[in-house]
């Protein structure tokens, strides 16, 4: 019997080795200024470029990654401050990012700005302002619109994409946390953090249509992504990934645990792979995803303590932010092996 176990779990050590070698683990530097650190929040990859956009809240810049050789530019001139939170003294800046249409919006925590930048040349563009602390920012293509989450105020403001003109406020019963936009459906997915709830909202009728629970517990649920063909959304619990079936009354489908510290997750429809960073476990989980929305470990790849909400690019690598204060400046790159 105990050689029979043995067997097993040497069989199970040799899997698991086995699928984290088809993925290797890097940094990618990134300029501090003399920081030592960097703190980032979302990060967003522009397929229709191959960069990867990159805020850094404390140096008030944003760094553009070209994927294609991993070479950095700096977009520079966005506001910083410092906030007393928790009984320590932290710097608020650029922190939200978005892909429109050939131009990419940045989310100011430190002047409430919302600013458009050229996907191409990077040219600054306008600004526009809310009267309350941005958190994410998504572009909505189907109404041309720039939705910004404010938790602060349990609000979401809507901003033509053109003038970044505010045109509404929408205001809600908990904290906006996460969001998705599924253009097929007509609907902007959004989390209440503090109620445990994953929302469907019509984009033209700005009426919440379902709420579901998450299930995510205490810590309530973080980021959201969504397959538009399938209808599936994956939410971001603190630790594990989540499938409902929001194509039709909400249920849920199936979970991966992931570890502990998941903030955001990405999902590629090309490939049905979910990617899922779990910053206090320092690992990132590859899952595949099949037709009844049912989730399948593929790997588990250790990569570096802080290191969470990742895009993943056409190629199948994904970039990872780092949260972790004074340990790291610059971004977790995971690569799959060549076949």
């Amino acid at each position: 019997m105990k050689i029979r176990l043995a067997l097993l779990l040497l069989a199970a050590a040799t899997a698991a080795a086995a699928q984290n070698s088809a993925y290797t683990s890097r940094t990618l530097a990134l300029p501090d200024h003399g920081k030592g650190n960097i703190t980032m929040d979302y990060i967003a990859y522009d397929p229709a470029t191959g960069y990867v956009w990159v805020p850094a809240i404390n140096l008030g810049v944003v760094d553009v990654v070209d994927t294609s050789n991993d070479s950095v530019r700096e977009i520079t001139g966005f506001a910083t401050n410092e906030i007393e939170a928790g009984g320590r003294k932290r710097a608020q800046g650029p922190s939200g990012v978005s892909v429109g249409e050939g131009v990419v919006y940045i989310g100011d925590r430190a002047d409430s700005s919302i600013c458009a930048v050229d996907a191409k040349s990077l040219a600054r563009r306008n600004c526009g302002h809310i009267d309350s602390t941005p958190d994410g920012v998504v572009y909505v293509a189907p109404t041309k619109e720039v939705w910004v989450t404010a938790p602060r105020d349990n609000s979401v403001r809507i901003l033509d994409s053109s003038t970044l003109n505010q045109k509404e406020k929408l205001t809600f019963q908990g904290r906006p946390e996460g969001y998705a936009v599924d253009a097929r459906r007509g609907r902007f997915y959004m989390n209440y953090e503090d109620k445990d709830v994953t929302t469907a909202i019509d984009i033209k009728s700005r009426k919440t249509v379902a709420t579901w629970p998450s299930s995510c517990g205490e810590d309530g649920p973080h980021g959201i992504s969504v397959d538009q063909q399938a209808g599936f959304l994956f939410v971001a619990c603190s630790t594990r990934a989540e499938v409902l079936d929001a194509g039709h009354n909400g249920e849920k489908l199936s979970s991966i645990d992931t570890g502990d510290g998941v903030d955001d997750l990405s999902y590629s429809p090309a490939t049905h792979m979910l990617y899922v960073g779990a910053a206090r476990d320092a690992r990132l989980t590859v899952a595949k995803v099949d037709s009844a929305g049912r989730l399948t470990q593929v790997a588990q790849v250790p990569t570096h303590q802080g290191a969470r909400n990742g895009v993943v690019t056409r190629k199948g690598v994904v970039y990872l932010a780092h949260s972790q204060l004074g340990q790291l400046a610059g971004l977790i790159v995971v690569t799959p092996a060549a076949k």
